[in-house]
């Protein structure tokens, strides 16, 4: 008997890992991909036409169209196409971006560079209703459930918001009467305390806790 096809979108903005994802799902004999694009608004209107059983959706979006990334999109295929499955599948693992992924509805998180079988695992679950999160994201969202987002001292809050202006570490040292080493001191703990590996992934969990404003 024919086992019944999980039908697959893909939605990166690079031409060829979406080739190879492909190659990957199609020797599946339970997946198959029904289409793919290279940027939010052809997610959005291909999940809408298709109904793809799964939606695999790169977080940062820049080709094809741009201007709209992963979390986005997730947000407006669910609202347009409610029941749809959006597994995440990208480079980005911090704690930051894997919460900012479920809590926009996605019914997965895989890293690109685990095994296939992750991948096909959490498909096969978020195609199933259920939740599928490789280890690695498994992690960091109960890292965040059992520890609640640690509060920063206003030192650190300066920093931050000098840090989104552009400032080089020197600049801000300069500007706040502090050593260079103190200033480096600080992101450290920034880092850990706003889950992300370097001042961008920084930035941008300050923006969505409200602690910093981009204009």
């Amino acid at each position: 008997m024919t086992p019944l096809r999980i039908r697959v979108l893909l939605v990166d903005d690079h031409r060829m890992f979406r080739a190879g994802v492909r190659a990957l799902l199609e020797g599946e004999p339970d997946l198959e991909v029904v289409g793919e694009t290279g940027d939010g608004e052809g997610a959005i209107r291909l999940t809408a036409e298709l109904r793809p059983g799964v939606v695999l959706m790169d977080l940062r979006l820049a080709g094809e169209g741009g201007g709209m990334d992963g979390v986005e999109a997730t947000r407006r295929i669910l609202t347009t196409t409610p029941g749809a499955a959006v597994v995440v599948l990208t480079s980005y693992g911090t704690e930051a971006d894997v919460v900012r992924a479920m809590t926009a509805g996605a019914r997965g998180y895989v890293l690109k560079a685990g095994a296939p079988d992750e991948l096909f695992q959490a498909v096969r679950t978020a195609a199933g209703g259920g939740v599928g999160l490789a280890p690695d994201a498994a992690a960091r969202v109960v890292s965040r459930l059992t520890n609640p987002e640690p509060v920063l001292t206003e030192r650190e809050v300066e920093v931050i918001r000098l840090v989104a202006r552009g400032l080089s570490n020197r600049a801000i040292a300069t500007s706040l009467f502090l050593t260079e080493a103190t200033i480096k001191t600080h992101l450290v703990r920034l880092y850990r305390k706003l889950g992300a590996d370097n001042r961008v992934g920084a930035v941008s969990e300050a923006v969505r806790r409200g602690l910093v404003e981009l204009h």
